[in-house]
């Protein structure tokens, strides 16, 4: 079981949550005294611009997490917060501005000069690179470190997990093999990148994609040295492109890097690399981790998910001034997985999104002020390809479930009784089996009975992300959060729903939907250059998901994230879904 707060006491800490944030409201901006007596910027100060803007260099910046790094391996990694906080150690073409808020959005150069040169037809990109780029043993970095970094996304035998974006659009039939069995002498054989010299990389894509860039701009766009590749073991040292590198990773339990005396300020302007050490503490008491971190011996929270329910109320009460109430843009959900019987059939399915009671989901993470509106449409509403539609009258009802419609289509899928079937949750994502057992509760009274399987968040992509492993342990249901890998419908959905997208570990399609009405809807998006027929044509495919009852979103994400007052350049980024920009952070003297 998990280490958060039982049951009982889920409604009154929302309760009191609620409260505080509402008498902070009414004091305009709920500034306070922090723990070490120092004046907190002020209640939601970093959602909207820069708390302690600063250029101090120096120091030890402390993040804390109850789960540790997907992956450090850029081409492995498919977790948000691990992209953030990669980019100390990791490079891309290109990179979302250090802008609060939804100026983070805009691409802008980072190991090339400038964003692509785009050919009039949209399928041939070029970059030139910067000069002075170099790898932590001051080897020069070259357009041919980007093209192989890239490569390693074809060897899905060895590099799993990370996104598939970029070899479904430059290698749409999948012909090339990867680079550990490419034939051709240098190992660089994938023919739709060419590198004409050592500062010039060309992309060409079989078919125009207007989000190429944005793809470019994840880790799996990352150069990786070919002499220093160790693939599946290079996330236990990542060679450094940045201005930090790793000292040392005991997975799991820490992560120290220190600065990587190579880099070049010169010859990257994005990153001030404020502090001199970066040290990561992986701990999965979650309580404790919110007590140490309003005690000063943290900064911030890596993860990024929020405090848990009595650390929100501690939190909110006597330190107000260092918290930020963050709408993010990750939708909470439960996957239906179409390949368990008798989730097979659509009518068992809707008896699940007529049997929840959203209602009592929404305050096992907090209400709707601290955990978030409840949701009706699979994307969030910063994506276009949202609607307020709800074909189930979600909203209508205010979240509460409809047990006559349940059991009406528990008969039309032949268990007029019910049925029995699992449910993953984990254990180190705040409330989220709290959210399961609240689940549990309201569909065992339509006969629907739940057990709960608690996973570690660390090793979900090889658990729930297993189609062979999800069939051996019998899921029926998985219980997860998912934010855009960038801002459009491609970005967000295509890794949830499209059938090309199931792979066999690092699946994110968890609902395993195949249905080539969804497939279509994906390539009629991405191949049109009419931004509102795209629109339209995400709207229709949430409105299909939700028809076929695929994947129940639950909830719209907000959360209370803590920044200790030492911090500098602290702001919500909406490129990194409302998480802190951790690039650009520095600590003071405190």
């Amino acid at each position: 079981m998990p280490t958060g707060i039982p049951k009982r006491r889920l409604a009154a800490c929302a309760a009191l949550v609620v409260g505080a944030l509402a008498a902070t409201t009414a004091c305009g901006g709920g500034d306070g005294d922090s723990k070490d007596g120092a004046k907190a910027p002020g209640f939601n100060a970093a959602l909207n611009k820069v708390v302690n803007a600063s250029t101090k260099k120096g120091g030890t910046l402390k993040f804390v997490g109850k789960q540790d790094f997907d992956s450090l391996d850029p081409q492995r990694t498919y977790y948000g917060m691990t992209w953030d906080f990669m980019r100390y150690y990791t490079r891309t073409l290109v990179t979302y501005d250090t802008k609060p808020g939804n100026g983070s959005n805009k691409l802008v150069g980072d190991l090339a000069t400038a964003p692509a040169t785009v050919s009039d037809d949209g399928k041939t990109y070029t970059y030139k690179l910067r000069d002075g780029l170099t790898w932590e043993d001051g080897s020069k970095l070259t357009s041919k470190d980007v093209k192989y970094g890239i490569e390693r996304i074809w060897a899905t035998d060895v590099i799993t997990g990370g996104p598939g974006y970029l070899r479904s659009t430059l290698d749409p039939k999948g012909e090339y093999k990867g680079p550990y069995k490419d034939k051709s002498k240098d190992k660089l054989g994938l023919k739709a990148i060419e590198t004409p010299d050592d500062q010039t990389i060309v992309f060409h894509l079989p078919k125009a994609n207007g989000d190429f860039e944005q793809m470019l701009a994840m880790p799996t766009g990352a150069p990786v040295p070919q002499a220093k590749d160790t693939k599946e073991k290079y996330t236990q040292k990542p060679v450094s492109s940045g201005p930090y590198k790793v000292q040392s990773y005991n997975a799991g339990k820490s992560l120290t890097l220190v600065r990587n005396t190579a880099w070049k300020k010169a010859s990257d302007p994005i990153r001030p690399a404020l502090p001199d050490k970066i040290t990561v503490t992986i701990s999965s008491n979650l309580e404790e981790n919110d007590k140490r971190l309003m005690a000063g011996d943290y900064d911030v929270d890596v993860n990024g998910t929020g405090m848990t329910q009595s650390g929100r109320v501690s939190a909110v009460e006597k330190y107000r001034g260092n918290v930020d109430n963050v709408q993010t843009s990750f939708v909470r959900y439960v996957a239906l997985i179409t390949a368990t019987k008798p989730l097979d059939n659509v009518e068992c399915r809707k008896a699940v999104f007529y049997g929840t009671d959203f209602a009592s989901i929404q305050q096992s993470r907090g209400g709707k002020v601290a955990g978030g509106e409840i949701a009706n449409s699979t994307f969030p509403k910063s994506i276009p390809g949202y609607s307020d539609y709800d074909p189930y009258g979600i909203v209508a009802r205010k979240g509460k479930p409809d047990v006559a419609k349940a059991k009406d289509a528990l008969k039309q899928c032949g268990k007029p009784s019910g049925f029995s079937t699992k449910i993953s949750a984990r254990s180190n994502n705040p409330g989220e089996v709290d959210a399961a057992e609240a689940l549990q509760a309201s569909l065992a009274k339509v006969g629907i009975k739940l057990t709960i399987d608690s996973i570690d968040g660390a090793q979900a992509s090889s658990i729930t992300g297993s189609p062979k492993v999800v069939k051996s342990r019998g899921y029926g249901m998985t219980m997860s959060g998912w934010g855009p890998d960038f801002n459009s419908g491609q970005g967000y959905a295509q890794p949830l729903f499209d059938s090309r997208f199931i792979f066999p570990t690092g699946n994110y399609n968890e609902s395993q939907i195949k249905d080539k009405k969804v497939d279509k809807f994906f390539d009629d998006a991405i191949g049109t250059t009419d931004l509102n027929k795209a629109k339209q044509l995400y709207t229709d495919l949430d409105h299909e998901i939700l028809d076929q009852a695929y994947w129940m979103p639950f909830i719209y994400e907000k959360n209370i994230s803590w920044r200790s007052s030492r911090l500098t350049n602290v702001y919500s980024s909406a490129a990194y879904s409302g998480r802190y920009d951790y690039v650009m952070l520095g600590v003071g003297n405190k």
